[in-house]
């Protein structure tokens, strides 16, 4: 095959990125609709719990790993006035709140515990002991009671045919949301909205950096950050809302930057990484894109979508070949650390192929 020409990318576009985008959109209406319904009950149960709100396809608490699997975030009412916590007594529990002699594992550089007494204003039922122990919000415990009353509202919102709790060996809630193309599995955390505040783990922006600019810079971290439920003792560390703003105005100056990032997410998705469930997500390319973004600056680096395309791929291969690719915000984090390393060199020896003859499947 011939290496790609620009009508071959401008065909790829419309036969195979824009009927994508299309289906996508329409699956997030159909999910998005279900969910809020969902969780519009269960904010009527447990008033700890917020509705998700419904505004479309680019609704932040909706994030779109692949085309079926989403990760759904469900805000927590009553915790406001967060600040960090300067002193930690590390405690260790069971779920049932016994001690432990020695620690299960310290938190990582994207996770952190989270004390009731970090914030200045709070809802009475996070005193209480179905989420709290020693003054600890214990995520593990939070998703017990977020599991039961998902299984209870299902069944008062008559959602049994079209929403079913999957079973998990951790204890986050997954649930499967039939639509009308195809089933999607949907990751539901409840979640810590902490919009007041950058965290300190997150050092950014890196020194002597041209992207992306100062003001933009303080428009980002102006947007705070979240703390999702999703492991059994500490909450990780989530920047929807920053991350969103960075993808927002990508062109301004006339580059390709977004036409790169769609191409590329579609061709993963076709080629070099299909399935339902890939080790390497939308997220993740998105993260390729922020660190390619921030070595090449300048606007003439993004003028040829041929060139800037391969270097896009380049730095994905880097990655995968690896195993490694750092969080964008919070530095020592590797996004594929507990990714499957077989599947990853599957990837790769993908992405080398394509790199060795740069042609679209036009099929």
């Amino acid at each position: 095959m011939k290496p790609f020409t620009d009508e071959d990318v401008e065909i790829y576009i419309q036969s195979k990125v824009e009927p994508r985008h299309s289906l996508v959109s329409k699956t997030v209406e159909e999910v998005q609709k279900i969910i809020q319904q969902l969780t519009t009950e269960i904010s009527y149960k447990a008033t700890r719990f917020q509705a998700i709100s419904n505004s479309g396809i680019h609704n932040e608490n909706i994030k779109v790993l692949a085309p079926s699997q989403f990760l759904i975030t469900v805000p927590l009412r009553g915790l406001t006035g967060y600040r960090e916590s300067q002193v930690r007594h590390w405690r260790y529990y069971t779920v049932h709140g016994a001690k432990l002699l020695s620690s299960v594992r310290d938190p990582e550089e994207l996770h952190q515990w989270l004390e009731v007494e970090q914030f200045s204003k709070t809802l009475q039922q996070w005193h209480e002991k179905d989420v709290n122990i020693e003054g600890d919000l214990v995520p593990a415990k939070v998703l017990i009671v977020f599991r039961e009353l998902v299984e209870k509202s299902i069944v008062s919102c008559n959602l049994s045919n079209k929403v079913t709790v999957l079973e998990s060996f951790s204890s986050v809630v997954r649930v499967a949301v039939e639509t009308s193309k195809f089933q999607v599995e949907v990751e539901l955390a409840p979640t810590v909205e902490i919009p007041t505040c950058w965290p300190e783990k997150a050092r950014w922006p890196r020194c002597l950096k041209r992207w992306p600019s100062q003001e933009k810079v303080q428009c980002v971290k102006s947007l705070g950050f979240d703390l999702l439920a999703r492991s059994n003792y500490h909450w990780q560390l989530c920047f929807s809302r920053a991350e969103h703003m960075l993808m927002e105005g990508l062109d301004e100056d006339g580059g390709c930057r977004m036409k790169c990032f769609r191409v590329m997410r579609q061709m993963k998705e076709d080629v070099w990484c299909a399935g339902n469930k890939p080790v390497i997500t939308a997220y993740h390319l998105q993260t390729v894109l922020f660190w390619t973004c921030e070595k090449y600056p300048r606007t003439k680096d993004w003028r040829c979508f041929h060139e800037a395309f391969l270097r896009l791929v380049q730095k994905l291969h880097k990655c995968v070949s690896q195993h490694f690719l750092k969080h964008y915000f919070v530095k020592n984090t590797n996004l594929l650390k507990y990714a499957n390393t077989s599947d990853l060199d599957t990837v790769a020896s993908k992405l080398a192929v394509f790199l060795e003859n740069p042609a679209f499947c036009l099929d």
